[in-house]
């Protein structure tokens, strides 16, 4: 077989090279060396001085000439010096293909280049708005587009309180974040800013003289860097940047190394509180929000802080605590504030709100009380003075203050909460001004309409008072609930007795006059275990119907009415359900239900099904007692996916 053709054959052939002439005129002949042919070592060392002597002459003409620019070709490979060392090497290599993380001294090197020329910000103007917090920029997206107010109570309550915040979901965070109403300010140069002056316009103020034209002064910058933070302000500013623009694990890092070189800088640790913050949003991470709140408390509590920063940093404290639902702990931080800032109007009435937050009625108005002997025009303290009496019942002193609160329009007084509520007061007064204000409400976005007055809602979902079985979809729900009516209102009688205690007086104070009680199965899509065990037979018709079982905005409950009672006008929480009222104990004459301007009266055995984020009003004028029994469900519009993300009410 024939040898192989490759590379290492060839080169162990024998080569027999011609003959030469030396210079004597004797033949003689090169061989070629045992170990298999090439050049001999005296020869290659040749070539080697020949080639080094040709490389030093190319150098020295380059340079000389000036063939190549030096300067351009180490300033394009300065772009890949990842590690800072001044040079590319593998550990510049490791950076760019992401095995090796950025020092955080480049990070911090590159933000102030950065820094140092002057970028043009036109998405805000600082001057108008010093005190605009980033996070108050989320938005909700996806299915669940909801409005929601802030800490918004159900219906006629007597507390001002809402579902504590998470992290955990991204639907609960972009819900929560987007309620948050307070603004800290955010960190800037501790340089104030010249005020411009721009003047106020009145009603016919062309008329006016110019120099009678009233002037009000915008806000100032607060004042973040005490002295010695001043002559590092260059590398705050510079790990600031990067938290701006949304690096902020980079941030954190930049902010714990500059924590590490000046322990006590307040603006350090502040700074680094708020990258954790950022950090914990994007992580949706409660553990790492908890340890933003400590670095707060940390920044607050070191030597030589300016006052706007303990300022600012108690305040994002207590606002991130009641996020969490830590409303103890904000109050506590709060009271902490109005101690360290006692003439601030502002951080007491934020303290009156964390009062309402844990229910402590009596706090909040006792600081109410004390904001308006010092500031009777304060609109902030007027609404939520007006909110408190109003849940005391003291019906006709609530109204003054609400709409004082509502037309002097101060930050904090254009919330649904407070047009639901003046207008409720003026109804039961009998003042038909009263929709005027639902109609300034709706206006203002807060109702859909001036009818339907429910403030959490979903967009989109149809609208209409009455509904038949057949719009709801749940044709079964009704047949079965029909069919079984005696069953259902025998198991009703046969608790009612009040010995047994099951019927409790309503409690959300929508009572004008008469008795009212309600025995409840499920509540926010629980069962009530003990209830049930009283009425077997209802419950387990009901367990195979999840829109309703499952309605974690609704109730399924017995209602007894007694004659004389009247229910005044009022409206659901949310617009995610229907109200289905099964007549079980129906007087011939003297019971009515009414939504918007359509008014009803129940039949025994029959369903009737409204929309209760519309009006409505009950009146029970017979001669013995209503029984009916309520069957809150989902909106049928609402997807499987909305109905398991949506909070309960």
């Amino acid at each position: 077989m024939a040898p192989r053709k490759n590379f290492r054959n060839q080169a162990k052939k024998e080569v027999k090279p011609a003959a030469v002439v030396n210079k004597n005129g004797v033949k003689a002949e090169a061989t070629v060396a045992a170990s298999g042919g090439g050049f001999s070592g005296t020869k290659i060392f040749t070539w080697f001085m020949v080639l080094a002597l040709l490389g030093v002459w190319s150098s020295v003409a380059v340079v000389w000439f000036d063939l190549v620019d030096y300067d351009n070709v180490i300033g394009k490979l300065s772009a890949y010096d990842a590690d800072g060392d001044g040079d590319f090497d593998v550990e510049d290599a490791k950076v760019l293909l992401g095995l090796k993380e950025r020092p955080v001294s480049v990070l911090l090197r590159e933000a102030k280049e950065e820094s140092a020329v002057k970028e043009p910000d036109d998405s805000r103007d600082e001057a108008t708005h010093p005190y605009e917090d980033e996070n108050n920029a989320i938005d909700t997206k996806g299915e669940l587009v909801e409005k929601a107010q802030p800490q918004q109570t159900v219906e006629e309550s007597k507390q001002y309180n809402d579902q504590p915040g998470s992290l955990e979901t991204k639907e609960t965070v972009q819900l929560r974040y987007n309620a948050e109403a307070e603004s800290v300010p955010e960190p800037e140069a501790d340089v104030e800013p010249e005020v411009e002056s721009v003047p106020e316009l009145k009603e016919n103020a062309e008329d006016q003289p110019k120099d009678k034209l009233q002037e009000k002064p915008k806000k100032k910058k607060p004042k973040l860097l005490n002295k010695f933070e001043k002559t590092i302000k260059m590398e705050i500013d510079a790990a600031e940047k990067l938290r701006k623009k949304g690096k902020v694990e980079e941030a954190v890092r930049a902010f714990e190394t500059l924590v590490l070189q000046y322990p006590q800088s307040p603006r350090c640790r502040y700074g680094k509180a708020l990258a954790e913050d950022g950090l914990a949003e994007k992580m949706l991470s409660n553990d790492m929000l908890q340890k933003a709140i400590g670095t707060y408390k940390e920044a607050s509590e070191l030597p030589n802080a300016t006052p706007d920063l303990i300022k600012a940093t108690l305040k994002k404290r207590a606002e991130r605590q009641q996020f969490l639902g830590r409303m103890r702990g904000a109050l506590a931080t709060l009271e902490k504030l109005v101690q360290i800032f006692p003439e601030d109007v502002a951080l007491k009435n934020d303290l009156g709100v964390a009062h309402l937050l844990i229910g402590d009625n009596k706090g909040a108005k006792r600081i109410y009380e004390e904001v308006l002997a010092t500031a009777p025009s304060d609109g902030f303290a007027k609404v939520h003075y007006g909110f408190i009496l109003k849940s005391e019942n003291k019906i006709a002193e609530s109204i003054p203050f609400l709409r004082d609160g509502l037309e002097s329009g101060h930050p904090g007084t254009d919330d649904g909460r407070f047009y639901f509520h003046l207008g409720d007061a003026l109804q039961r007064m009998g003042d038909d001004s009263a929709y005027k204000w639902y109609e300034r409400g709706h206006l203002r976005g807060h109702f859909a309409s001036v009818w339907q007055r429910s403030l959490y809602n979903v967009d989109g979902l149809k609208a209409q008072p009455w509904w038949t079985p057949k719009d709801t979809g749940y044709m079964d729900l009704v047949k079965t609930l029909e069919r079984n009516w005696r069953i259902i209102r025998d198991e009703a009688q046969s608790v009612m007795d009040k010995t047994t205690g099951l019927f409790v007086p309503e409690e959300e104070n929508l009572r004008e006059k008469g008795e009212w009680g309600q025995f409840t199965l499920w509540q926010q899509g629980k069962k009530a275990g003990e209830a049930c065990r009283s009425v077997p037979k209802t419950c387990g018709l009901l367990e195979r119907y999840p829109e309703a079982t499952g309605c974690k905005r609704g109730q399924i409950k017995f209602s007894v009415m007694q004659p004389g009672t009247h229910v005044w006008p009022h409206t659901g929480p949310t617009n995610c359900r229907l109200r289905m009222h099964l007549g079980l104990v129906i007087p011939k004459t003297g019971c009515k239900i009414r939504c918007t301007n359509d008014t009803r009266a129940w039949e025994e055995g029959k369903v009737l099904i409204f929309d209760d984020s519309f009006e409505h009003e009950v009146w029970q004028d017979a001669d013995s007692y209503r029984l009916i029994f309520i069957v809150d469900v989902w909106h049928p519009e609402l997807t499987q996916y909305q109905r398991q993300t949506l909070s309960s009410i």
